[in-house]
């Protein structure tokens, strides 16, 4: 399991980048005092978004991107929309609905509405 993915933001995005992650359906929780300034973490259901302020963050892969698990996938796509998040779907895989949309500091992410199955390990 994956318990944290950090995102390098720049100091002008970090707002609107926490406004994405509140529109996705996370919540934002305490960073310890022994983190210092600079930085924002999004919760849901064990997993967390943090969000790293750096003056020169690295540039966004242009097809790496986190994928999240967005129960009440339609509501949360409505809501990236009534946001001002330009969401598009993808096509479905695993019998379930894909949507991918990318954050104002440049990172795409991907919406599934359920997870898949576990993977078959190649002998």
């Amino acid at each position: 399991m994956i318990h944290h993915l950090a995102l390098e933001v720049g100091p002008e995005t970090m707002s609107a980048e926490g406004a994405f992650w509140l529109a996705a359906g996370f919540k934002q929780v305490r960073v310890p005092e022994s983190m210092g300034p600079g930085f924002a973490w999004y919760e849901r259901e064990g997993t967390q978004i943090h969000l790293v302020e750096t003056i020169d963050p690295s540039r966004p892969a242009t097809r790496g991107h986190v994928a999240v698990i967005a129960p009440g996938f339609e509501e949360t796509l409505e809501q990236l929309d009534r946001d001002g998040f330009q969401v598009a779907e993808a096509r479905t895989i695993w019998d379930a609905r894909r949507a991918k949309v990318t954050t104002p500091a440049g990172h795409l992410v991907e919406l599934m509405e359920f997870p898949p199955a576990p993977g078959t390990e190649l002998t």
